[in-house]
């Protein structure tokens, strides 16, 4: 069990430049997250934050820069082979499988991997009661449970979420929010978390990085962020405020 968040860089992004063809995305990035933190990547539709992922799990190849993890260049690893080092990645579909059930959702894994299905129903009891239920007689914010339930069954070392409250109401995101920060803190795992409820997204994070355009314009312990509400809404325009000091 970790106490918070140490001083070892799970994730670092050294000058990532990735995109689709031959079109960069994002640019330059520099950003990293330590064991036991939750980071919050902020940004207007577009900015780049799902691209962002997408390079961290292997599926985009970096134009420029690293993605490493625990020291370790992820250049030549592939996306599975990710997978079974620890870098856990929920989708923005939850890329569940509707016809099947709770339960048969922890048996599904990749070879030789086994998910531990009591780590899931440990952070989200009602999963448990659920098990036997077909995933299509869910309600969305049942399915996000069980999305990042069988991610945390992995027993991740480094998770990334792509917008965890995509279809869900509010209070339903403010219960899944906590579930989040204490799993970082009593894990030592690291959390790169996407989301457009800024609010909810800061309340949940250690620091959060601000993306426009495919660049980071701002970056910031989360309590500071969430105090200069005029500073997050010129960074989602695009525009470098002097008071961020960039």
């Amino acid at each position: 069990m970790s106490d918070g968040p140490d001083t070892t860089n799970v994730l670092e992004l050294d000058g990532l430049t990735a995109g689709y063809g031959h079109a960069a995305v994002i640019r330059k990035l520099q950003m990293s997250v330590a064991g036991g933190e939750v980071v919050a990547l902020l940004g207007a539709n577009g900015a780049g934050k799902t691209t962002t992922l997408r390079t961290i799990s292997g599926l985009i190849r970096p134009m420029a820069g690293r993605v490493v993890f625990n020291g370790e260049d992820l250049a030549p690893v592939s996306p599975p082979a990710r997978a079974r080092l620890g870098i856990a990645h929920v989708p923005e579909g939850r890329g569940l499988f509707y016809g099947l059930t709770v339960a048969e959702h922890f048996r599904l894994s990749h070879r030789g991997e086994r998910l531990d299905q009591e780590v899931a129903f440990q952070y989200f009891p009602a999963l448990a009661e659920l098990r036997g239920r077909r995933v299509g007689l869910l309600s969305g914010g049942e399915q996000q449970m069980l999305a990042v339930g069988r991610t945390l069954a992995r027993r991740p070392k480094l998770l990334l979420l792509d917008e965890l409250s995509l279809g869900l109401a509010p209070v339903i995101v403010e219960r899944l929010m906590p579930v989040v920060r204490q799993y970082a803190l009593e894990s030592g795992c690291a959390v790169l978390l996407v989301e457009q409820h800024v609010h909810l997204a800061l309340e949940c994070a250690d620091r959060g990085y601000v993306l426009a355009h495919g660049e980071v314009v701002v970056s910031n312990r989360a309590d500071v962020l969430r105090g200069d509400h005029g500073l997050l809404v010129s960074s989602y325009l695009g525009e470098r405020a002097e008071a961020a000091g960039l």
